[in-house]
């Protein structure tokens, strides 16, 4: 018996795991394994707790004193959670976390020994850094790297196989200083929006606003399949995608999956990780079945941006260890199924003021809707500026298989606002001539007053927008299923910041000319409306007609990750980084380094697992049901028959074509292949492996999913689709 109909003996005798959680009330368990505000508020002093939070709060730095005081309370606590071990828990270039365990066990000159941990080991640690990407920053020879604690994130305390560790979130530098992880820059970028945010806030509106932070909700889709089918597709191990595959007689052209009934065993894991994640103080609250076939999400509540991306990571990593549990399998990789919708992570962004305000919220009151408009606007604006960086931020190998299809946004950034915004924002660009009396007889002539509060969306939803506004929030629905979100944040933090920084600094140009503030910022916005007009789009994104319109209006459609990821390294790209401090143009030259080679090496592996499954699977499982058939003509031969006209014949001929087109062509892609390796330069390599899959991955596949449909299904070694969604 082959491996494919080991798996589905196996997936056949499957029950739901039982799962018992903690308590009936998620209240009663939620975040008792972290180390959060209330923890330490218990187990610190209360002068500790007070330094403690001007650090988390303000960014002032601790005192060691300090820092021991807090590395004394998070041990006792973590050692009583059953911890023996701890980590600087971190977000490397790899997309992945990375953490390197020590004991908080020390011996002592006397022979016995003590739990240990001071301070010093709490805020930084040294973890071999020469196996992580750098991109050029440091020589392979040079190990040194440091990584530095981030309070603003809670410690936590997870169990995995039964050991416990206590887990610290930390930024990760190289020995020279340069960023070697996503949480770094993206802690300046959000230190970045909260001074440009906050000094409009207080300047114009509020002055109690003191600070605001970058709200962030991740939706998380993913596949969830049977652990055995998953070892059956030595693609999807390897890969986390199938190269090869027949579309089933069924797949989601019923949309029978959506929102319906959830699978017991499936319903089962979701309890199961929801629960770990409650415990680890990550806030989900939404679970539902997707559109395509074996695919669902989860959803949490609105965070602080930086433990939001925190949370998403440590998430990711626990649905899959839970899964292990209930003998399933979470996939992330964005497009792991041909001819069904993929996966992606719409990050739903908004900024709130430290007195509680929404300011992408528009209310009842015009001088609120005046402050909603400069956020608005200036978002679209930034966007339209650097929509070449956003789609940047969203590159990738495996992102690249997804946008433009029909169930993800095109790879052209637009922004859709609604009919009710649009409406605002074009009387607000016409009405540019009235003359004003009143500050109040203004928001009435511009019609500022009538903006709604949107308690619900009041406009229908576009999904084939990368960027859409949805109420009080706008939604970047392009960042793909396995992204870091960390990546697409820095650069719209970044953006919007920046944009800010620029709107005030107009502004205030205008007041000291003499002009009332609200007509100031008016004639700013203004203007603002008309530059960025051609970014606003509000109709299907997936057709032919809106990629020759997005063409007109000088929107770039970059398709593929090496193309995309030149914007980094633009003048506009490198000025809006450097000048404003998230990276320096060591950083960025680095950071494209290593995504062009990320990029190759992922081509790289599915080409090689196209071309072994082809030569050791396919190729032979289709000889030897050819050979079967050239048996049976053959002794039809031998009884006098005439075969030419059977339907044998014709198939045997069918499968000598398709397995002829197969060899030859992944022949061919191998030579590509050995050339593309001997180029010295990455974007070059990147262009080369870009179009080795662009000639050669949806050829072979075709003529590979044509012998499937041939081929006896008792000698096909691969798991099929309709086994692998059904």
């Amino acid at each position: 018996m082959n491996l494919r109909f080991q798996a589905l003996e196996q997936t056949l005798q499957r029950d739901s795991v039982k799962v018992q959680t903690p308590s009936g009330k998620i209240s009663e368990y939620f975040g008792v394994n972290v180390f959060g505000t209330e923890t330490m508020r218990d187990t610190l002093s209360a002068d500790t707790f007070k330094e403690v939070m001007k650090t988390i709060e303000k960014g002032e730095k601790m005192e060691p004193h300090v820092a021991d005081a807090v590395a004394s309370a998070m041990k006792s606590w973590a050692i009583s959670k059953g911890a023996t071990h701890y980590t600087h828990w971190f977000q490397p270039l790899t997309g992945a976390t990375a953490e390197k365990h020590d004991a908080f066990f020390e011996p002592s000159p006397d022979g016995r020994s003590l739990e240990k941990f001071k301070g010093s080991a709490l805020v930084q640690q040294e973890p071999d850094a020469s196996s992580f990407p750098n991109g050029g920053i440091r020589n392979t020879f040079e190990a040194r790297g440091y990584t530095a604690w981030d309070p603003s994130s809670p410690a936590f305390v997870i169990d995995n196989g039964g050991g416990k560790t206590l887990c610290i979130p930390t930024v990760f530098v190289s020995y020279t200083g340069e960023a070697l992880d996503y949480k770094a820059p993206l802690l300046k970028a959000l230190a970045f929006v909260d001074r440009a945010a906050t000094a409009i806030c207080q300047d114009y509106f509020d002055k109690n606003v003191t600070r605001v932070h970058a709200s962030l909700g991740i939706e998380q889709e993913y596949f969830l399949i049977d652990r055995a089918l998953w070892r059956a597709r030595p693609d999807l191990i390897l890969a986390g995608r199938t190269v090869y595959g027949h579309a089933p007689a069924k797949g989601q052209q019923l949309e029978d999956h959506y929102f319906g009934s959830i699978p017991s065993r499936v319903h089962a894991f979701m309890v199961d990780f929801e629960s770990e994640a409650h415990k680890l103080g990550i806030p989900l609250r939404t679970r539902h079945n997707e559109v395509a076939p074996r695919q669902f999400e989860c959803a949490p509540q609105f965070e602080e941006a930086n433990l939001a991306i925190d949370h998403n990571q440590l998430l990711m990593d626990l649905m899959d260890r839970v899964s292990e549990r209930h003998n399933l399998k979470v996939l992330l990789h964005e497009k792991p199924f041909k001819g069904v919708n993929g996966s992606g992570k719409h990050n739903n962004w908004s900024l709130i003021t430290n007195t509680g305000k929404n300011l992408l919220a528009p209310t009842s009151k015009a001088k609120e809707n005046l402050q909603f408009l400069i956020f608005f606007v200036s978002t679209i604006k930034a966007v339209h500026e650097y929509n070449g960086l956003l789609r940047a931020s969203i590159a990738s190998a495996s992102n690249d298989h997804r946008l433009g299809a029909n169930e993800a946004p095109p790879a052209i950034m637009s922004v859709f606002v609604g009919t009710e915004l649009s409406k605002v924002l074009d009387e607000l660009e016409e009405n540019s001539n009235i003359e004003i009396d009143k500050g109040d007889n203004m928001y009435i002539k511009l019609g500022i007053n009538k903006i709604p509060q949107i308690l619900r969306d009041n406009t229908d939803r576009n999904r084939t927008s990368p960027f859409a506004f949805t109420g009080n929030k706008f939604e970047l629905r392009a960042v793909g299923s396995s992204a870091n979100s960390a990546s697409a944040n820095i650069v719209l933090n970044t953006i919007v910041a920046n944009q800010l920084v620029k709107f005030k600094a107009e502004v205030d140009a205008l007041i000291e000319k003499g002009d009332k503030k609200e007509l100031a910022i008016l004639d700013v916005l203004r203007r603002y409306i008309k530059e960025s007009k051609a970014i606003r789009f509000e109709g299907n994104g997936y057709s032919d007609e809106w990629k020759e319109e997005a063409a007109r209006r000088g929107l770039s459609n970059i398709t593929n990750t090496p193309e995309a990821l030149d914007e980094y390294l633009s003048e506009k790209g490198m000025k809006v980084f450097t000048e404003n401090g998230i990276f320096n143009e060591v950083e960025l030259h680095a950071r494209q380094e290593i995504q062009l080679e990320a990029y190759v090496r992922k081509v790289q592996i599915e080409s090689r697992i196209m071309g072994d499954l082809a030569q050791n699977h396919i190729i032979p499982a289709a000889l030897r049901y050819q050979g079967e058939l050239i048996d049976g003509l053959n002794g039809m031969k031998n009884i006098g028959l005439d075969v030419e006209d059977t339907v044998g014949y014709e198939t045997v001929k069918e499968i000598t074509r398709h397995l002829k087109e197969v060899k030859t062509n992944v022949t061919a892609m191998i030579d590509a292949r050995k050339k593309a390796n001997k180029l010295e330069d990455n974007r070059e390599m990147a262009v080369a492996y870009k179009d080795i899959k662009d000639t050669y991955f949806d050829k072979i596949r075709y003529h590979v999913d044509k012998l499937e449909f041939l081929v006896d299904d008792s000698y096909w070694p691969l798991a099929k689709y309709r086994e692998l969604l059904f």
